[in-house]
């Protein structure tokens, strides 16, 4: 017989019966019915019973387990009776006499017990994350993240893709985000950068006459931590195609996501990549009040401006004298009660805003009449018009912002979700994709009134050098995000690969000619030697995973995250280095006051 096993936890069905086996595993569960021990045996693949009683050699040994110790147990595998079959359990009509016992690996009192999903502050679950995992749902949470990334490259390898890897020790390249410098001993004073992306990597791939590159890349970037961003590392599929449109990246990458979702979604409604609406940048601000909005909400808003234009309501009125500025609806449905409306006015102060307008439309007995501070101040003809362009009725409400979009859109699209998910409207059981389009290249800072890259700077403008030859705040490019239920899943653009337009759009955002050459050398000489037209995207597998495990946190869906500090707790990172270290580096640590 095998040292640890005959069979895994999961094996043993009523065909085994009369069988001795081998069991190895962890000690899920310990119960004492009258003198009788009975343990749940837990490994990777599932839980089965064994049970030791006084007549057993085994017993005395039996007695000291506790629980999450690590044993191996021979024993005879017998039926349950009948009422005491376990349905829940693959294993659930037999148990296991032990007659043998041998710890393979004791374990001291717990700090986080592993039987049970109780809560424990993420400090404890970071700190012993090797515990944590044992737990079933990281142990779902971690297989599904694996089954994700084999299904996502079988897939890409029917597409034709190949895969290759790109550097993690290279250059610092502008993707949005602080670089992790890593500080070179052979040439001191200079610095690596980890990737944030293979972004120029993949490019050169598509120069070097490869047509499909694809890899399940580490990215690592220094970000301020966010409940669906890890703050260090996270992992993305990165893929780039040659002689390509944008329309050509849908489809190629819409079926890979979609059918992702429709394997792993447990059942829920995934949309077909042929109904993902295409929505601009500048729509989906005004209509969501984000560029990833979450379109199992119905809810779309409405600029309002023009009814409150000379209005009675004398703060919109002024509002809108300004240049740049307008009134935005948030459509209620059936939200059209004062205490609902008050409760959102509130939510809208915690959120930094005075408040939020609102009206809402009820029936007296002589037809529809609208109600609320806002409809006392503008009247009847300018509320009825408003109730006509939302399509509301009576019980409906809506809610107002005003000034420049800027201000409130963030607060707005908040709003919308909140009012959605509080009034029934947002389907919960469903997976709603859709592609944001046409982005703006550049943005104008406006403290200082300079043009920087607003979103990837290797991105195609739209109409190439004649775009670039007007107002910069116009030019739109050929890049497009992937939005579902609210999070953004895909980012990619079709590249600017002509040297002329290139060096011209770094210009705009105050990059000189030399300093394009000596930051981008490789791509912008690599342009020189006939590239293709070529475009992609990425993936991001950890909220892909996130998704699909309906979690609401990225660390629950990674190995070994770090925290909220990017910490991690269990090998206590980041550490000072030695000062042997510090002297082969030709570095010295500056004291913070």
């Amino acid at each position: 017989m095998h040292a640890y096993r005959s069979h895994t936890c999961a094996d043993l069905t009523k065909a085994n019966v009369g069988e001795t086996v081998r069991l190895s595993g962890w000690v899920n569960r310990i119960r004492d019915h009258g003198g009788i021990l009975f343990i749940d045996l837990r490994d990777t693949y599932g839980i089965t019973q064994v049970l030791c009683d006084p007549d057993s050699a085994a017993f005395a040994e039996v007695e000291k387990v506790r629980s999450e110790w690590c044993i191996r147990i021979d024993g005879e595998v017998k039926a349950r009776d009948p009422e005491l079959v376990n349905p829940k359990l693959p294993t659930g009509e037999v148990e296991v006499f032990v007659r043998d016992i041998e710890v393979l690996g004791a374990a001291n009192e717990l700090p986080l017990m592993v039987f049970g999903e109780q809560e424990y502050p993420e400090e404890t679950r970071l700190r012993y994350r090797y515990l944590d995992l044992r737990r079933e749902s990281m142990q779902r949470n971690m297989t599904l993240r694996s089954d994700v990334v084999a299904s996502i490259r079988r897939r890409m390898w029917d597409n034709n893709f190949r895969e290759f890897q790109t550097p993690i020790i290279t250059a610092s390249s502008p993707e949005g985000a602080r670089d992790f410098l890593v500080p070179s001993r052979l040439h001191p004073g200079k610095f690596y950068a980890l990737p944030q992306a293979p972004q120029q990597f993949k490019q050169l791939i598509m120069v070097s006459g490869y047509d499909k590159y694809f890899q399940i890349a580490p990215c690592f970037r220094d970000e301020d931590p966010r409940a669906d961003r890890s703050p260090t590392d996270f992992y993305q599929l990165d893929m780039e195609m040659s002689f390509v449109e944008q329309q050509d990246v849908f489809d190629t990458i819409s079926p890979v996501i979609a059918g992702i979702f429709e394997e792993f979604g447990g059942g829920r409604k995934v949309d077909a990549p042929g109904e993902w609406p295409q929505i601009s940048y500048r729509d989906a601000a005004k209509w969501y009040g984000t560029d990833k909005p979450d379109l199992r909400n119905p809810i779309k808003m409405q600029d309002t401006s023009e009814h409150f234009r000379g209005s009675g309501f004398a703060i919109f009125a002024k509002l809108l004298e300004q240049e740049g500025t307008e009134v935005r609806a948030i459509p209620a449905p059936t939200g059209g009660s004062r205490k609902f409306c008050d409760r959102m006015n509130a939510f809208a102060q915690k959120e930094g805003l005075p408040g939020m307008g609102y009206i809402f439309w009820r029936d007296q007995g002589q037809g529809i009449e609208a109600a609320g501070p806002l409809a006392k101040n503008i009247g009847p003809e300018r509320t009825e018009a408003i109730r006509q362009q939302l399509g509301l009725d009576v019980g409906d409400a809506a809610f107002f912002l005003g000034g420049k979009p800027s201000s409130f859109e963030r607060v707005a699209g908040k709003a919308r979700d909140v009012i959605g998910a509080e009034l029934g409207l947002t389907e919960t059981d469903r997976f709603a994709f859709a592609w944001i389009v046409d982005f703006p290249i550049y943005e104008k800072d406006d403290e200082t009134g300079e043009i920087d890259f607003e979103h990837n700077p290797f991105s195609m403008p739209q109409g190439g050098m004649d775009a670039l030859n007007g107002d910069p705040l116009d030019v739109r490019g050929y890049q497009y995000d992937l939005a579902c239920n609210g999070y953004e899943l895909v980012s990619g653009a079709i590249r600017n690969h002509k040297p002329d337009v290139m060096l011209k759009a770094f210009e705009i955002a105050g990059y000189g000619e030399e300093e394009v050459k000596s930051r981008f050398g490789a791509l912008y000489q690599a342009f020189h030697y006939g590239a293709p037209p070529h475009g992609g995207c990425a993936a991001g597998i950890d909220r892909i995973v996130m998704l699909l495990a309906d979690e609401q946190n990225i660390r629950e869906v990674i190995m070994f995250p770090m925290n909220q500090r990017a910490e991690d707790l269990m090998m206590q990172a980041p550490s000072e280095p030695s000062s042997d270290q510090l002297m082969e580096l030709s570095l010295r640590v500056i004291p913070q006051e």
